[in-house]
């Protein structure tokens, strides 16, 4: 709300806004572009509803959902982590993460690589540049321990979950100010990030019998052509 003596609400000032115009009720002054304070908007708009997933699961009785918003990591670093864990299984994300954290694996930098050093790591994902986004691998840590928590509450099967869908979206840059020589003042802004994954049930993966018949050798055509002539002649 607007600034005001002490906890007095009695004079609170409301501005038009655009919303207004909109036929929807008004809103405080410092609620306008405050993305951060969703549930005073929900308290305001009954009907507000957060922005859908970018995509949704093939099968949503079998998969759970979890997501950041605005979040104060790094957008590149991120996006990269996230790419490293798509399609994994759930425990195997987990420990790979925790490796990255304590510098045991590595993250390979595939798109935003500029100025990235080579690794020695990087040679078990046949690349070159990588590094180990501590706070990225962080988040991502308790985004999934969110998720494994919605299964859980859903009743899914947690040992059978891998992360189906992860995305890393821009979120608007947070600004702040560095001071310059000669009394200028330059910009010194933030990179946050939207973060969203679904973790969705994987059939276990039987493995085959093995057959007591010992498989039959392959026979070149020619080495056909030559035992019939054989028996021919």
């Amino acid at each position: 709300f607007t600034r005001y003596g002490g906890h007095d609400c009695e004079n609170l000032q409301f501005l038009t806004s655009p919303l207004e115009l909109l036929g929807l009720p008004w809103i405080p002054i410092s609620l306008w572009n405050v993305p951060h304070r969703l549930s005073i908007l929900w308290n305001c708009f009954p009907g507000f509803k957060m922005a859908p997933y970018a995509r949704e699961a093939d099968n949503a009785t079998k998969s759970c959902k979890a997501r950041g918003s605005n979040l104060r990591v790094h957008f590149k670093n991120t996006r990269e982590a996230a790419q490293a864990i798509k399609n994994m299984h759930i425990r195997k994300a987990t420990r790979y993460l925790k490796d990255v954290v304590e510098q045991k694996q590595i993250i390979p930098f595939r798109r935003y690589s500029g100025g990235v050093g080579r690794k020695a790591q990087c040679k078990a994902f046949k690349h070159s540049q990588g590094r180990w986004p501590k706070k990225s691998a962080e988040f991502l840590l308790q985004l999934l321990k969110n998720a494994e928590s919605n299964a859980e509450l859903k009743g899914l099967d947690v040992d059978t979950l891998a992360v189906e869908h992860i995305q890393v979206n821009r979120a608007p840059h947070m600004r702040r100010r560095t001071y310059r020589a000669h009394g200028r003042i330059g910009p010194y802004m933030s990179s946050p990030c939207h973060i969203e994954m679904i973790l969705t049930e994987r059939d276990q993966v039987v493995a085959r019998a093995d057959s007591d018949e010992a498989p039959k050798k392959k026979v070149s055509k020619k080495k056909l052509a030559r035992e019939k002539m054989k028996n021919r002649e």
